[in-house]
């Protein structure tokens, strides 16, 4: 890239160590989830209660959009061709400088990435760092890598691979964990339905390729640990009991007096269908869930 700050070359971190390593893949995470075998069933009365024997309309699929005409280019007068070939002749010179200046920063990624081996999330993350600190210095990464022979690019992607998706994954557990139960519950329901149909479309894929992407990672000698999808899936069953007990908490305000009743019978009977859509997902409920879970059906029951 242009203005590289020549300076920096020579300040980046060391390498961390490897360690002695023998990959071997990762065994099954332990779960608090369970399934149950009422679930279904309980699931079908309580809709029986609200909805009748009404069967709820599912919107259908939009129509795919073909994809539009492509527009006819312009073609680029000889001004512009000129113009373009003393761009690239710039942007070359500077690829040809990036691989003087940088030779041996890169021969130092090189050789680190080629012996690296974790089975460490922070220390995979700690060296895609030192790795990314030399790398971004390039005009273009892969046209001045291409000078430098046995280059490890697979290894390379596959360490940005997994510390990428190591990052992804903490952030969506962190912000499961730390989601704020606030009233109102129709909000709360909100928020949260939203973003589980977010997380669902990606950890679906995961559920899917893992053991392929295991098995890519590991013979690049590197261990990714994929209990991590274990722990998310307990985190949304947390969300979905909070969700509970509050719509639960603002059921009996409303029925003390407390609050006006704006609707809580509704409220209720959405937060069992969250409650239900995360026990599909996580593939079972904890005690907690499991007990909230039943109350609201107590309640919708009554209530209707």
């Amino acid at each position: 890239m242009e203005g590289v700050d020549h300076k920096r070359a020579a300040a980046a971190p060391p390498p961390p160590p490897g360690l002695a390593f023998r990959p071997k893949k990762p065994s099954a995470a332990a779960t608090k989830l369970k399934r149950s075998s009422h679930m279904s069933n309980l699931y079908t009365r309580v809709r029986g209660k609200v909805e009748g024997s009404s069967k709820s309309s599912r919107p259908g699929r939009k129509p795919r959009i073909g994809a539009a005409a492509a527009a006819g280019g312009d073609k680029l007068g000889m001004a512009d061709a000129l113009a373009e070939m003393s761009k690239r002749s710039v942007y070359f010179q500077q690829i040809e400088e990036d691989v003087k200046n940088y030779a041996g920063a890169v021969k130092e990624v090189k050789i680190a990435i080629s012996s690296f081996k974790t089975s460490d999330k922070a220390e995979l993350i700690k060296f895609n760092k030192y790795v990314e600190s030399h790398l971004e210095k390039l005009t273009d990464e892969n046209q001045v890598l291409a000078r430098f022979e046995d280059f490890p690019h697979k290894k390379l992607e596959a360490v940005r691979m997994a510390a990428a998706l190591y990052t992804k994954l903490d952030t969506i557990a962190n912000t499961l964990k730390n989601w704020p139960i606030v009233s109102p519950v129709a909000q709360l329901l909100d928020k949260a339905d939203r973003y589980l149909s977010k997380i669902k479309l990606e950890l679906d894929v995961l559920e899917r390729t893992k053991d392929e992407d295991t098995k890519e990672l590991l013979s690049q000698n590197i261990t990714f640990d994929f209990a991590v999808l274990t722990r998310i899936k307990e985190l949304t069953v947390d969300l979905s009991s909070n969700c509970m007990d509050l719509a639960l908490k603002e059921k009996r305000e409303n029925r003390d007096g407390k609050k006006k009743n704006n609707g809580s019978a509704k409220m209720l009977w959405r937060a069992f269908q969250f409650g239900f859509r995360v026990y599909k997902f996580a593939g079972g409920h904890d005690d907690r869930a499991d007990k909230l879970i039943r109350e609201l059906a107590q309640e919708i029951e009554t209530e209707n």
